[in-house]
């Protein structure tokens, strides 16, 4: 028996056969040896529900999980399905269409165990472009923005504030390690949010009350694709760039929410919401005043 911590993977999919082989692949190889992997259905009609049966009939380490009914129940209720299930003392996530790298699991467990107070870890997860094989495609990868010192344990609330005044990203959830009593303790996921800012909402909880670590290292891999969740959200108007969308607005009221009933107004984190909130809910307004801002510092500069 190994006498090293069980993790347990989660990988949730909706008709991912497209990836979810190479994905599977990705957790196979790595040389941490002691976790499990739940797949996690969420209603598939294509062939991935078969390919992974397939794989939990083979590996012993393997499990396969679905709602009652075959039911699609969206991201939130999908992952706290195989929290639910889980048998580790910490908690990884991979998408069907996302890969961990080898080192992955070695690594983050290692940060966690010579770091004890920290209830999560993650770095700088590469947005990649460059599997599909085109040279143009690899001057697209890029990594994801940490807006604070990387290897650095950083106390709660520093990292929420940062990520709506968008001066770093928030984890990507192929990206974290989280301590499972951590996901118990806030509550899991909010599965209100079936999709769009799922991830977000959830680890705003975590970075509310818990010190997270901040790596160096890069150990997953964030498909870019057209059929990602993203960017079929880009296409229906669910999802913008600039973040002036109804789901994005959706995750602000419900964050001013949680920080009423978390008594944490008056707070750094609590005003920082406020102005993104102004933004969103008077957006004339807010246009004007960026544009007088742009005007005032054009004419600081010809001075």
């Amino acid at each position: 028996m190994s006498t090293k911590p069980l993790i347990s993977g989660i990988m949730i999919f909706l008709n991912g056969e497209k990836f979810i082989l190479e994905a599977i692949a990705s957790v196979l190889a790595q040389t941490y040896n002691n976790w499990e992997l739940l797949l996690v259905d969420d209603g598939s009609s294509d062939n991935s529900s078969a390919i992974a049966r397939s794989y939990a009939d083979k590996y012993p380490e393997i499990r396969y999980l679905e709602h009652p009914n075959h039911q699609n129940r969206g991201m939130s209720a999908s992952r706290n399905l195989g929290i639910r299930n889980a048998k580790g003392d910490y908690i990884a996530f991979l998408d069907a269409d996302d890969i961990w790298l080898p080192q992955k699991l070695e690594k983050q467990i290692a940060i966690l165990q010579s770091h004890p107070q920290a209830g999560m870890v993650y770095g700088a997860t590469q947005m990649w472009y460059s599997w599909t094989g085109n040279p143009e495609d690899l001057r697209r990868d890029r990594y994801r923005q940490l807006g604070v010192k990387p290897d650095t344990l950083i106390q709660p609330p520093t990292l929420l504030p940062i990520f709506l005044r968008t001066q770093g990203e928030s984890p990507a959830t192929c990206g974290v390690l989280i301590k499972r009593e951590v996901i118990e303790a806030v509550g899991g996921l909010e599965e209100s949010f079936r999709a769009m800012y799922e991830d977000q909402a959830f680890f705003a909880k975590i970075c509310l009350k818990y010190p997270v670590f901040i790596e160096s290292g890069c150990w997953d891999k964030y498909r870019q694709h057209p059929d990602s969740t993203c960017n079929v959200a880009l296409q229906t108007g669910e999802y913008h760039i600039t973040d002036m969308s109804p789901s994005y607005a959706n995750y602000l009221n419900w964050l001013e929410g949680y920080l009423i009933k978390e008594k944490l107004v008056n707070t750094e984190v609590w005003q920082a919401l406020q102005n993104v909130l102004f933004s969103v809910r008077h957006p004339l307004i807010y246009r004007i005043y960026r544009r007088i801002k742009r005007i005032i510092q054009k004419m600081k500069f010809a001075r």
